[in-house]
Order: structure tokens, then C-alpha cells, then sequence
């Protein structure tokens, strides 16, 4: 088993930074992709960007060139620099970590609210 906790949500203005943390223990020698996804209410879950173990980035077209992600394998965290928040970046963020994209295991969830 893995355990994903996130950390780093909250309320920000629009314009502001967060930077999300998550950290897996537990059975880490799966966990190959590691990504944050976010779900509004209402909408789909969707990818934001996501890592692979060798440092791979894939981002989401809404979010390129404002959210930055990496990843320290050592600490076996990822992590979700997000800046210049805009208001529909609003959304519940969930840490997803497994040998591929949205497989494996979730994190529990953080909120962010972007307040215009």
C-alpha cells in the first residue's frame, strides 16, 4: 500500500502563488509517474502536469507557464508550484501517484480558492 498526503492548499488572491507538497510512504517502488490533478464542483477530474521518475513533465494547456512541478525522489515528494492564480484555477487538488498517469494511488485532497 501507498499513502499520499498533500499539503499547501488554501485561499489566495487572484494574481498570488501556492506551492502544493505531497509525499508518499508505503510501497514507493511503483510509483514511476507522480501528478496533481484538480476537480471543480461540477466538473471532470483533470490532469494539471504530472513527472515521471527521470523528470519527464507533461502539463495541462491551461496551466503551462504558471504551474511548475517537480519531483525529489530522495524525499519520494512531488511538488506543484502554481503562480499567477487565476479564479478558475479554483478546484479541489489531488495528488496521484502509480506506474501510470491517474493510476495507483490519491492523495485525500487539497482545496485551492482563487478569490478575484
Amino acid at each position: 500500500q501507498v499513502q499520499l498526503v498533500e499539503s499547501g492548499g488554501g485561499l489566495v488572491q487572484a494574481g498570488g502563488s501556492l506551492r502544493l507538497s505531497c509525499t508518499a510512504s508505503g510501497s514507493i517502488l511503483s510509483l514511476y509517474v507522480m501528478g496533481w490533478y484538480r476537480q471543480a464542483p461540477g466538473k471532470q477530474r483533470e490532469l494539471v502536469a504530472s513527472i515521471t521518475r527521470p523528470g519527464s513533465t507533461n502539463y495541462a494547456d491551461s496551466v503551462k507557464g504558471r504551474f511548475t512541478i517537480s519531483r525529489d525522489n530522495a524525499k519520494i515528494t512531488v511538488y506543484l508550484q502554481m503562480n499567477s492564480l487565476k479564479p478558475e484555477d479554483t478546484a479541489v487538488y489531488y495528488c496521484n501517484a502509480g506506474r501510470s498517469p491517474g493510476g495507483g494511488y490519491w492523495g485525500q485532497g487539497t482545496q485551492v480558492t482563487v478569490a478575484s
